[in-house]
Protein backbone atom coordinates (compact mmCIF):
# COMPACT_ATOMS: atom_id res chain seq x y z
CA UNK A 1 0.00 0.00 0.00
CA UNK A 2 1.25 3.35 -1.52
CA UNK A 3 1.49 6.45 1.47
CA UNK A 4 -0.78 8.47 -0.92
CA UNK A 5 -3.75 5.02 -0.42
CA UNK A 6 -2.66 5.03 3.52
CA UNK A 7 -3.39 8.87 3.43
CA UNK A 8 -6.79 8.28 1.48
CA UNK A 9 -7.89 5.44 4.08
CA UNK A 10 -7.36 7.47 6.99
CA UNK A 11 -8.68 10.77 5.36
CA UNK A 12 -12.17 9.15 4.57
CA UNK A 13 -13.56 7.70 7.58
CA UNK A 14 -12.58 11.38 9.27
CA UNK A 15 -14.33 13.11 6.40
CA UNK A 16 -17.47 10.79 6.68
CA UNK A 17 -17.65 11.66 9.83
CA UNK A 18 -17.65 15.42 9.54
CA UNK A 19 -20.44 14.61 6.61
CA UNK A 20 -22.43 13.51 8.56
CA UNK A 21 -22.07 15.31 11.69
CA UNK A 22 -22.86 18.54 9.23
CA UNK A 23 -25.85 17.07 7.72
CA UNK A 24 -27.36 16.51 11.71
CA UNK A 25 -26.56 19.42 12.35
CA UNK A 26 -28.44 20.81 9.73
CA UNK A 27 -31.30 18.68 10.25
CA UNK A 28 -31.71 19.68 13.68
CA UNK A 29 -30.14 23.00 14.19
CA UNK A 30 -28.21 24.04 17.75
CA UNK A 31 -31.28 23.87 20.19
CA UNK A 32 -31.30 20.56 20.78
CA UNK A 33 -27.28 21.04 21.75
CA UNK A 34 -28.29 23.71 23.98
CA UNK A 35 -31.49 21.89 25.65
CA UNK A 36 -28.66 19.15 27.05
CA UNK A 37 -26.26 21.25 28.08
CA UNK A 38 -28.70 23.52 30.03
CA UNK A 39 -30.43 20.25 31.30
CA UNK A 40 -26.89 18.83 32.93
CA UNK A 41 -26.12 21.89 34.24
CA UNK A 42 -28.82 23.22 35.86
CA UNK A 43 -29.54 19.44 37.03
CA UNK A 44 -26.48 19.58 38.99
CA UNK A 45 -26.91 22.98 40.51
CA UNK A 46 -30.04 21.61 41.90
CA UNK A 47 -31.86 19.28 42.48
CA UNK A 48 -35.02 20.45 42.77
CA UNK A 49 -34.86 21.20 38.58
CA UNK A 50 -36.51 18.16 36.92
CA UNK A 51 -39.10 17.74 38.88
CA UNK A 52 -42.22 17.32 37.75
CA UNK A 53 -43.77 20.31 39.63
CA UNK A 54 -40.43 22.95 38.94
CA UNK A 55 -41.22 21.90 35.21
CA UNK A 56 -45.06 22.40 35.40
CA UNK A 57 -44.47 25.72 37.35
CA UNK A 58 -41.55 27.10 35.06
CA UNK A 59 -44.26 26.33 31.99
CA UNK A 60 -46.84 28.10 33.49
CA UNK A 61 -44.30 31.21 34.59
CA UNK A 62 -43.18 31.48 30.60
CA UNK A 63 -46.55 30.57 28.91
CA UNK A 64 -47.07 34.06 28.27
CA UNK A 65 -43.42 34.34 26.71
CA UNK A 66 -44.50 31.53 24.04
CA UNK A 67 -47.38 32.99 22.81
CA UNK A 68 -45.34 36.46 22.24
CA UNK A 69 -42.88 34.44 20.82
CA UNK A 70 -45.22 32.89 18.50
CA UNK A 71 -46.68 36.56 17.66
CA UNK A 72 -42.60 37.01 16.92
CA UNK A 73 -42.36 33.91 15.07
CA UNK A 74 -45.06 35.12 12.57
CA UNK A 75 -43.42 38.32 11.96
CA UNK A 76 -40.06 36.81 11.42
CA UNK A 77 -41.66 34.36 9.01
CA UNK A 78 -42.70 37.36 7.08
CA UNK A 79 -39.64 38.92 6.67
CA UNK A 80 -40.14 41.63 9.34
CA UNK A 81 -39.34 42.07 13.00
CA UNK A 82 -41.57 43.36 15.90
CA UNK A 83 -39.86 45.41 18.09
CA UNK A 84 -42.89 46.76 19.52
CA UNK A 85 -44.02 43.42 21.50
CA UNK A 86 -43.25 44.41 24.69
CA UNK A 87 -44.34 48.02 24.67
CA UNK A 88 -47.71 46.15 23.24
CA UNK A 89 -47.97 43.47 26.00
CA UNK A 90 -47.74 46.99 28.58
CA UNK A 91 -50.40 49.21 27.00
CA UNK A 92 -52.45 45.78 26.85
CA UNK A 93 -51.97 45.08 30.06
CA UNK A 94 -53.47 48.55 31.16
CA UNK A 95 -56.00 48.49 28.95
CA UNK A 96 -57.68 45.49 30.19
CA UNK A 97 -57.37 45.84 33.61
CA UNK A 98 -58.33 49.48 33.09
CA UNK A 99 -61.77 47.67 31.57
CA UNK A 100 -62.25 44.82 33.92
CA UNK A 101 -61.77 47.58 37.16
CA UNK A 102 -64.51 50.03 35.23
CA UNK A 103 -67.46 47.55 35.22
CA UNK A 104 -70.12 47.13 37.72
CA UNK A 105 -71.67 43.80 35.99
CA UNK A 106 -70.96 40.09 37.64
CA UNK A 107 -67.06 38.97 37.35
CA UNK A 108 -67.44 36.94 34.73
CA UNK A 109 -68.95 39.49 32.37
CA UNK A 110 -66.24 41.83 33.59
CA UNK A 111 -62.94 39.33 32.48
CA UNK A 112 -65.16 38.68 29.11
CA UNK A 113 -65.11 42.28 28.32
CA UNK A 114 -61.84 43.25 29.66
CA UNK A 115 -60.20 40.52 27.61
CA UNK A 116 -61.77 41.27 24.09
CA UNK A 117 -60.76 44.92 24.90
CA UNK A 118 -57.09 43.70 25.60
CA UNK A 119 -57.23 41.69 22.62
CA UNK A 120 -58.41 44.25 19.77
CA UNK A 121 -55.91 46.78 21.45
CA UNK A 122 -53.11 44.11 20.74
CA UNK A 123 -54.59 43.87 17.31
CA UNK A 124 -55.28 47.38 16.30
CA UNK A 125 -51.18 47.90 17.78
CA UNK A 126 -50.28 44.97 15.16
CA UNK A 127 -52.49 46.76 12.71
CA UNK A 128 -50.51 50.42 12.96
CA UNK A 129 -47.55 48.43 12.51
CA UNK A 130 -48.33 46.56 9.62
CA UNK A 131 -49.95 49.14 7.43
CA UNK A 132 -46.49 51.07 8.43
CA UNK A 133 -44.22 48.84 6.92
CA UNK A 134 -47.12 47.47 4.17
CA UNK A 135 -48.42 50.68 3.48
CA UNK A 136 -45.55 53.54 4.08
CA UNK A 137 -42.90 51.08 3.17
CA UNK A 138 -41.20 51.79 6.19
CA UNK A 139 -38.51 49.89 7.44
CA UNK A 140 -39.65 47.15 9.78
CA UNK A 141 -37.08 47.31 12.76
CA UNK A 142 -37.84 51.67 12.37
CA UNK A 143 -41.09 51.41 12.19
CA UNK A 144 -41.74 48.87 15.29
CA UNK A 145 -39.16 50.72 16.81
CA UNK A 146 -41.05 53.98 16.92
CA UNK A 147 -44.08 52.32 18.02
CA UNK A 148 -42.89 51.01 20.62
CA UNK A 149 -42.39 54.06 22.12
CA UNK A 150 -45.52 55.30 21.27
CA UNK A 151 -47.08 52.59 22.70
CA UNK A 152 -45.06 53.04 25.86
CA UNK A 153 -45.73 56.65 25.89
CA UNK A 154 -49.42 55.38 25.92
CA UNK A 155 -49.74 53.01 28.99
CA UNK A 156 -47.97 55.55 31.13
CA UNK A 157 -49.79 58.47 30.06
CA UNK A 158 -53.18 56.45 30.80
CA UNK A 159 -51.99 55.02 34.06
CA UNK A 160 -49.68 57.37 35.25
CA UNK A 161 -46.91 55.02 35.82
CA UNK A 162 -49.41 53.74 38.55
CA UNK A 163 -50.04 49.89 38.47
CA UNK A 164 -54.49 49.53 37.96
CA UNK A 165 -55.96 47.36 40.50
CA UNK A 166 -59.25 46.33 41.69
CA UNK A 167 -59.61 43.43 39.11
CA UNK A 168 -61.99 40.41 39.89
CA UNK A 169 -60.38 37.40 41.81
CA UNK A 170 -61.92 35.35 39.20
CA UNK A 171 -60.02 36.44 36.48
CA UNK A 172 -56.40 35.85 38.64
CA UNK A 173 -58.21 32.41 39.79
CA UNK A 174 -58.93 31.04 35.93
CA UNK A 175 -56.41 32.40 33.92
CA UNK A 176 -53.37 33.11 36.37
CA UNK A 177 -53.54 30.02 38.25
CA UNK A 178 -56.09 27.85 37.28
CA UNK A 179 -56.01 23.96 36.18
CA UNK A 180 -57.57 21.81 33.88
CA UNK A 181 -56.59 18.17 34.51
CA UNK A 182 -53.99 19.32 36.34
CA UNK A 183 -52.56 20.91 34.04
CA UNK A 184 -52.51 25.24 34.49
CA UNK A 185 -54.81 26.80 31.97
CA UNK A 186 -52.28 29.42 30.21
CA UNK A 187 -50.31 26.54 29.33
CA UNK A 188 -53.14 24.84 27.81
CA UNK A 189 -53.84 28.34 25.86
CA UNK A 190 -50.46 28.68 24.83
CA UNK A 191 -50.53 25.13 23.04
CA UNK A 192 -54.15 26.12 21.51
CA UNK A 193 -52.32 29.40 20.36
CA UNK A 194 -49.46 27.05 18.59
CA UNK A 195 -51.87 24.48 17.27
CA UNK A 196 -54.38 27.33 15.71
CA UNK A 197 -51.32 29.28 14.44
CA UNK A 198 -49.90 25.74 13.09
CA UNK A 199 -53.30 25.00 10.79
CA UNK A 200 -53.18 28.99 9.65
CA UNK A 201 -49.72 28.50 8.39
CA UNK A 202 -49.87 25.38 7.10
CA UNK A 203 -53.66 24.41 5.95
CA UNK A 204 -54.78 28.01 4.58
CA UNK A 205 -53.63 29.82 1.58
CA UNK A 206 -53.21 32.95 3.71
CA UNK A 207 -50.47 31.21 5.83
CA UNK A 208 -48.77 29.92 2.99
CA UNK A 209 -48.29 33.84 1.39
CA UNK A 210 -46.43 34.54 4.27
CA UNK A 211 -43.79 31.90 3.62
CA UNK A 212 -43.75 32.95 0.05
CA UNK A 213 -43.24 36.85 1.02
CA UNK A 214 -40.99 35.97 3.85
CA UNK A 215 -38.71 33.83 1.63
CA UNK A 216 -39.49 36.12 -1.78
CA UNK A 217 -41.41 39.66 -1.70
CA UNK A 218 -40.67 40.21 -5.35
CA UNK A 219 -41.41 36.08 -6.65
CA UNK A 220 -44.31 36.44 -4.30
CA UNK A 221 -45.51 39.14 -5.80
CA UNK A 222 -44.83 37.94 -9.22
CA UNK A 223 -47.16 34.71 -8.49
CA UNK A 224 -49.84 37.29 -7.78
CA UNK A 225 -49.51 37.08 -4.20
CA UNK A 226 -51.14 40.20 -2.06
CA UNK A 227 -47.52 41.55 0.06
CA UNK A 228 -49.98 43.86 1.32
CA UNK A 229 -52.63 42.11 2.56
CA UNK A 230 -50.20 39.25 3.80
CA UNK A 231 -48.19 41.55 5.65
CA UNK A 232 -51.20 42.84 7.76
CA UNK A 233 -52.27 39.54 8.64
CA UNK A 234 -49.08 38.68 9.93
CA UNK A 235 -48.64 42.39 11.86
CA UNK A 236 -52.09 41.86 13.38
CA UNK A 237 -51.57 38.55 14.30
CA UNK A 238 -48.34 39.06 16.25
CA UNK A 239 -50.55 41.80 17.92
CA UNK A 240 -53.51 39.62 18.67
CA UNK A 241 -50.75 36.49 19.95
CA UNK A 242 -48.76 39.32 22.18
CA UNK A 243 -52.21 40.54 23.46
CA UNK A 244 -53.22 36.82 25.05
CA UNK A 245 -50.04 36.64 26.05
CA UNK A 246 -50.00 40.01 27.94
CA UNK A 247 -53.78 38.80 29.39
CA UNK A 248 -51.95 35.85 30.87
CA UNK A 249 -49.10 37.66 32.37
CA UNK A 250 -51.72 40.67 33.79
CA UNK A 251 -53.71 37.68 35.40
CA UNK A 252 -50.67 36.40 37.17
CA UNK A 253 -49.81 40.00 38.26
CA UNK A 254 -52.97 40.85 39.28
CA UNK A 255 -53.00 44.46 38.23
CA UNK A 256 -52.40 45.87 35.11
CA UNK A 257 -48.90 47.14 34.49
CA UNK A 258 -47.43 49.86 32.37
CA UNK A 259 -43.85 49.09 33.11
CA UNK A 260 -43.62 45.41 31.96
CA UNK A 261 -42.46 43.51 28.84
CA UNK A 262 -39.33 45.53 28.19
CA UNK A 263 -37.21 42.11 27.79
CA UNK A 264 -39.92 40.43 25.32
CA UNK A 265 -38.14 41.69 22.06
CA UNK A 266 -34.86 40.31 22.61
CA UNK A 267 -36.48 37.35 24.78
CA UNK A 268 -38.85 36.62 21.51
CA UNK A 269 -36.52 37.15 19.06
CA UNK A 270 -33.46 34.96 20.79
CA UNK A 271 -36.17 32.56 21.21
CA UNK A 272 -37.48 31.71 17.64
CA UNK A 273 -34.06 32.26 16.60
CA UNK A 274 -32.68 29.57 18.38
CA UNK A 275 -35.50 27.48 17.67
CA UNK A 276 -33.98 27.42 13.90
CA UNK A 277 -36.54 30.43 12.75
CA UNK A 278 -34.26 32.08 10.07
CA UNK A 279 -33.56 35.88 10.49
CA UNK A 280 -34.06 35.99 6.91
CA UNK A 281 -37.65 35.08 6.75
CA UNK A 282 -39.58 32.62 4.83
CA UNK A 283 -37.86 29.59 7.11
CA UNK A 284 -39.02 28.28 10.51
CA UNK A 285 -41.65 26.21 12.04
CA UNK A 286 -44.37 26.81 15.14
CA UNK A 287 -42.60 24.07 17.18
CA UNK A 288 -39.01 25.19 16.52
CA UNK A 289 -40.46 28.89 18.18
CA UNK A 290 -42.21 26.81 20.63
CA UNK A 291 -39.09 24.56 21.77
CA UNK A 292 -36.98 27.80 21.86
CA UNK A 293 -39.40 29.84 23.99
CA UNK A 294 -39.43 27.09 26.19
CA UNK A 295 -35.22 26.68 26.57
CA UNK A 296 -35.48 30.28 27.06
CA UNK A 297 -37.72 29.85 29.95
CA UNK A 298 -35.90 26.96 30.64
CA UNK A 299 -32.47 28.80 31.47
CA UNK A 300 -34.42 31.50 33.40
CA UNK A 301 -36.00 28.96 35.73
CA UNK A 302 -32.45 26.84 36.41
CA UNK A 303 -30.76 30.30 36.71
CA UNK A 304 -33.69 31.11 39.43
CA UNK A 305 -33.04 27.97 41.27
CA UNK A 306 -29.03 28.34 41.23
CA UNK A 307 -29.94 31.73 42.35
CA UNK A 308 -27.82 33.94 40.30
CA UNK A 309 -28.46 37.50 40.02
CA UNK A 310 -31.31 38.39 37.68
CA UNK A 311 -28.62 40.80 35.82
CA UNK A 312 -26.94 37.71 34.73
CA UNK A 313 -29.66 36.32 33.60
CA UNK A 314 -29.84 39.24 30.65
CA UNK A 315 -26.17 38.54 30.12
CA UNK A 316 -26.77 34.53 29.22
CA UNK A 317 -29.75 35.65 26.95
CA UNK A 318 -27.87 38.04 25.21
CA UNK A 319 -25.13 35.65 24.27
CA UNK A 320 -27.40 32.79 23.66
CA UNK A 321 -28.90 34.86 21.16
CA UNK A 322 -25.26 36.01 19.50
CA UNK A 323 -24.83 32.32 19.56
CA UNK A 324 -27.70 31.52 17.87
CA UNK A 325 -27.35 34.13 15.37
CA UNK A 326 -24.04 32.33 14.16
CA UNK A 327 -25.52 29.56 14.45
CA UNK A 328 -27.90 30.32 12.06
CA UNK A 329 -25.46 31.25 9.68
CA UNK A 330 -22.86 28.51 9.66
CA UNK A 331 -26.37 26.14 9.16
CA UNK A 332 -27.73 27.78 6.08
CA UNK A 333 -23.57 27.65 4.36
CA UNK A 334 -23.93 23.98 5.29
CA UNK A 335 -27.14 23.51 4.27
CA UNK A 336 -26.24 24.69 0.96
CA UNK A 337 -23.11 22.73 1.11
CA UNK A 338 -24.71 19.33 1.67
CA UNK A 339 -27.59 20.13 -1.04
CA UNK A 340 -24.58 20.60 -3.81
CA UNK A 341 -23.14 17.36 -2.13
CA UNK A 342 -19.79 19.11 -1.12
CA UNK A 343 -20.17 17.32 2.31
Amino acid sequence: MTLQSEVEVTARPRGSVISYAARIFVRIGVLPILVVIALITFSLMSDNFLTVDNIHSALRQNSYIIIATLGQFVVLLAGGFDLSIGAITALVSVSTAMAMSSQTGSPLSAVVIGIVVGVLVGMACGLLNGLGVASLNINPFIMTLATASVFSGLALMLTSGVPVSGLPMEFSDWLGYGSVFGIGISIWLALLAAVVLWVLLTLTRPGRHIYSVGSSPRAARLSGVNEFRTLILAYVTAGALAAVGAVLLTARLETGEANIGASLPLQTIAAAVIGGVSLRGGAGRVLDAVLGAVFIGIVANGMNLAQINSYYQMIVTGVVLALAVVADRLRTRLASAVYAGKV
